[in-house]
């Protein structure tokens, strides 16, 4: 079983479509998507329509809550940029049951998704929508052993945009720091799977992560697409702050 793990779109349509290609090439059996395919970005439909149609499980974000829902601690960019998607979904121009039916779809997204010794979520397992983990939290012991405690053997999340493995032993190794592949021990782990639409590590490529479960491989892949015209299509919708396009740039 090889599963490809995408998190983070965030209506970055030029980035889904870039490594959907690339994972068509990497034959895999299931696509799995863990949360935000709306928010930030300019193509929140033909994003929400393409996971609907290409994944077999998606984790709810928590963007894609924030649409249902009354926003919760969004600074300012990302809670206009929610607004605007949040219309966009609504008067879409589309015929009302297609447009009832991407509402429906967010709405029955699972908060997590169990697989034996697999767990998918966006946030955490502790807080599986909306809590964050990075990398410098490997400093906190306190915090990362709660969520060690919390998982069988492996978890798999988005949510930071920063892609790597943290260890019980209190490591943080980034995709660079392994090659890109990373064998899965009898240890626990909590992998970051990266962002496909607004890489936060430094780089502007898409990431996304393949688990495969024959082999105990995560590998890591990064895939180039077209920045600039994304960040045309943010910078052409005054509800969308410039700086939503100019980060794409220098993946921050």
């Amino acid at each position: 079983m090889k599963r490809a793990l995408i998190s983070d779109i965030h209506g970055n349509y030029e980035a889904l479509t870039a490594v959907l290609a690339d994972v068509n090439s990497q034959n895999v059996d299931r696509l799995f998507c863990l949360g935000d395919i709306v928010g930030y970005g300019p193509d929140p439909i033909r994003c929400l329509d393409t996971v609907i149609s290409k994944c077999d499980v998606t984790i709810l974000g928590n963007h894609d809550q924030a649409a249902l829902f009354d926003p919760d601690g969004f600074n300012p960019v990302a809670l206009d940029a929610i607004y605007w998607t949040r219309e966009q979904l609504e008067n879409s121009g589309d015929n009302p049951g297609k447009i009832d039916d991407r509402w429906t779809f967010l709405s029955e997204l699972p908060r997590r998704h169990d697989e034996g010794k697999f767990l998918f979520v966006h946030g955490s397992p502790r807080e599986a929508t909306n809590e964050y983990v990075f990398p410098e939290d490997i400093y906190d012991s306190r915090k990362m052993g709660v969520l060690f405690g919390k998982i069988d053997q492996y978890c798999f999340q988005g949510h930071t945009h920063m892609p790597g493995i943290f260890s019980p032993s209190g490591d943080f190794i980034s995709p660079e720091d392994c090659d890109y592949e990373y064998h899965l021990t009898d240890d626990k782990a909590m992998i970051n799977v990266g962002s496909v639409g607004q890489p936060r590590d430094g780089n502007p490529r898409s990431c996304y992560a393949i688990l495969d479960e024959e082999t105990g491989i995560v590998n890591f892949r990064r895939v180039q697409y077209d920045v600039v015209s994304t960040q045309h299509k943010i910078y052409a919708i005054p509800e969308l702050d410039n700086m939503l396009g100019d980060r794409l740039a220098s993946g921050r």
